[in-house]
C-alpha cells in the first residue's frame, strides 16, 4: 500500500532547490528520538501530505538542517503553517499536545473532555511560549503529550518550559499505531 505521506516526500524532494540539508525518516521512531536530542537540527513531524511538502520546501530554501519524520498515518486535513504550536480546541481542565499524525486520534479520543488541544508539526525548536500560554490559561496544569516517537521524546522540553509551574505530565508515544481507545483510557485515567 502506498502512503500519501511518502508520495508527498518523493514529489517534493524532486522539486526542491536550495542549500538546506533534509533527512526524512519513515516511521523511524529511533531516528526521531535521536534527532530530537540533537540541538543542531530542527525536527518536523508533519501530520498531512500538504504539511510534508511545505516543511521540506521551507527547510531546503531556508538552508536548515532538518529531520522530517513521516508515517503511514495522516490527519484528514492539513493545518496552516505556524512557527509553533497551534490551538485546535480550547478547554479548561488541562492541555493535550498532539504531534503530527496523532492529532485526529487525539481529537476523537478527547471528545467530550474539557481539554485544550494543541497541534505541533515542529517539535524542535520547541514552542515554549505556546505551551506555557496554554497551560497557564487552563484551570489545571495537567499536560498530556502524544507523540509518534518513544514516550517522553519531548518530556524534558515540557518540564523545562514549565519549570516554575507546578504541573503533571503524561507522556504517550508510539502513536503512529496507538489504539484510539487506549489513548482515551490513558487520558481519562491521568485526569482522575
Amino acid at each position: 500500500m502506498q502512503s500519501d505521506m511518502l508520495l508527498a516526500v518523493a514529489e517534493t524532494v524532486a522539486e526542491s532547490r536550495g542549500s538546506g540539508a533534509v533527512l526524512v525518516g519513515y516511521g523511524a521512531v529511533a531516528e526521531l528520538t535521536r534527532f530530537a536530542a540533537d540541538p543542531g537540527w530542527s525536527v518536523h513531524v508533519p501530520g498531512h501530505p500538504a504539511e510534508v511538502r511545505r516543511v521540506i520546501l521551507d527547510a531546503v530554501r531556508g538552508g536548515d538542517r532538518a529531520y522530517v519524520h513521516v508515517s503511514a498515518e495522516s490527519n484528514a486535513e492539513p493545518r496552516e503553517a505556524t512557527e509553533g504550536f497551534r490551538i485546535v480546541r480550547e478547554g479548561r481542565t488541562g492541555v493535550v499536545l498532539a504531534v503530527g499524525a496523532t492529532l485526529d486520534p487525539v481529537l476523537r479520543a478527547t471528545t467530550g473532555l474539557d481539554l485544550s488541544v494543541l497541534y505541533g508539526a515542529t517539535i524542535r525548536p520547541f514552542d515554549e511560549i505556546g505551551l506555557r500560554t496554554a497551560v497557564l490559561a487552563a484551570d489545571h496544569a495537567d499536560v498530556i503529550l502524544v507523540e509518534p516517537g518513544l514516550p517522553g521524546t519531548s518530556a524534558r522540553q515540557v518540564a523545562d518550559t514549565l519549570v516554575h509551574v507546578p504541573h503533571r505530565l503524561c507522556a504517550l508515544g508510539g502513536a503512529d499505531g496507538l489504539d484510539e481507545q487506549a489513548l482515551a483510557r490513558s487520558v481519562r485515567d491521568f485526569l482522575r
